[in-house]
């Protein structure tokens, strides 16, 4: 039986027995879980073992993968609130080099709402160009387009990190790491990192990713739920959208790498507790003790209102998303139809949820074959539902 240790608040334990119950049933090997209401934690648990074989704490930290695009939309929505960026204005307005190829009618928005028209790339980078900081945004900026640029969208799994950080790195000055370090993680005590740094790899406190098979679906009455055949054949087929957005890096780089972990990319190599991203979510909706809300209202409802649904052209099946963030729906299943936020390919996930006033983050470093929705992350999200 797996040693769980932390703390729920009164009326929380069925998120508890979830957690235990992932170990136990759904191939969990080492995670954490915070989540917060009203700004303050009411479930802080850990539990299992890290890939090293150490015993997972509560400063134990993992690459989230997808759900750092979370943060990195935040940059750019604070820059906006700020003053400092316009997302409704053309991405050549900021990176003069991107206009080539036709893609000067592409909006700032577009790159936050995966309508951009850029999920691909022509020749993929190696794993040594996609960390060097140059290699991508220039590949970008020579990039044509898959699609008209806000007719629909589709997933940009890879590029759009590079596209969110050059635009803030040309705005700003800063990269987009450093700026979301200095304005947000350190100001509001984040143990959440674009860019992790030497201190941090150093001291060991980062579980090494590793893959974990996905518990067979236990039998019984009804239907077994297969993929779509139209899933099927589009991550069958190598010259299909859907396989090469996941292969813009080639071959697949190695995530525990620490050059790879040191790099700036902010759609799939963030570095998280927990605590850290739990506490991130909790104060874009509202003031932390000692900290003012990172969102006003008005950003807020910038941030969850719907700019893309529906077939999506990329994963195929229907998504929803507003600015940079995943919105509540069957490929991210939330609290409810306000919720935002960001999952990560294999299982982390971080969301919050203004009507209830409940913050979410679970990190693992065991990963299963999803890429949006994880049955570890629903089954806490759905013991959480039936606590509120």
């Amino acid at each position: 039986m797996v040693d769980v240790q932390g703390t729920v608040a009164d009326g929380y334990e069925p998120v508890r027995d979830a957690f235990i119950r992932n170990f136990e049933e759904r191939g969990d090997t080492g995670a954490s879980l915070t989540v917060h209401r009203d700004g303050e934690p009411v479930v802080d648990l850990w539990g299992g073992t890290t890939g090293a074989g150490s015993a997972w704490d509560a400063g134990t930290a993992a690459i989230v993968r997808s759900a750092t695009k979370g943060p990195a939309a935040a940059v750019l929505h604070i820059l906006h609130q700020r003053g400092r960026l316009d997302l409704d204005a053309p991405v050549g307005t900021y990176w003069p080099e991107f206009k080539a190829n036709g893609k000067d009618r592409v909006l700032v928005r577009h790159l936050l709402s995966h309508r951009a028209g850029l999920p691909v790339l022509d020749v993929p980078l190696t794993p040594a160009e996609a960390v060097d900081g140059v290699s991508g945004p220039a590949a970008l900026a020579a990039q044509g387009l898959a699609w008209e640029p806000g007719t629909t969208h589709g997933y940009h799994a890879q590029t759009y990190g590079w596209l969110l950080a050059e635009v803030v790195r040309r705005a700003t000055g800063r990269t987009i790491g450093r700026w979301f370090d200095e304005e947000v993680a350190r100001p509001y005590g984040l143990d959440l990192w674009m860019g992790l740094p030497p201190e941090v790899e150093g001291a060991g406190r980062v579980a090494p990713v590793h893959d974990v098979p996905t518990p067979e679906t236990p039998a019984g009455p009804g239907l077994r739920v297969r993929p779509k055949p139209s899933v099927t054949a589009a991550w069958s087929d190598p010259d299909s959208l859907t396989r090469r957005a996941f292969a813009v890096i080639t071959p697949h780089p190695d995530e525990n790498d620490p050059a790879y972990r040191a790099a700036e990319l902010p759609s799939s190599a963030g570095v998280a507790t927990a605590r850290g991203l739990s506490r991130f979510y909790a104060s874009l909706i509202g003031p932390l003790p000692g900290a003012p809300r990172l969102f006003t209202p008005a950003t807020l409802t910038q941030a969850r209102s719907e700019e893309s649904a529906g077939p999506d052209r990329v994963l195929v099946v229907g998504t929803r998303f507003g600015l940079g963030f995943m919105l509540h729906g069957p490929s991210a299943p939330m609290l409810g139809p306000g919720s935002f936020g960001h999952p990560g390919r294999g299982g982390s996930l971080g969301f919050a949820d203004p009507e209830s006033r409940i913050a979410f983050g679970y990190v693992t470093g065991g990963l299963q074959q999803s890429v949006t929705s994880d049955p570890r992350a629903e089954a806490l999200v759905r013991a959480l539902a039936t606590c509120l």
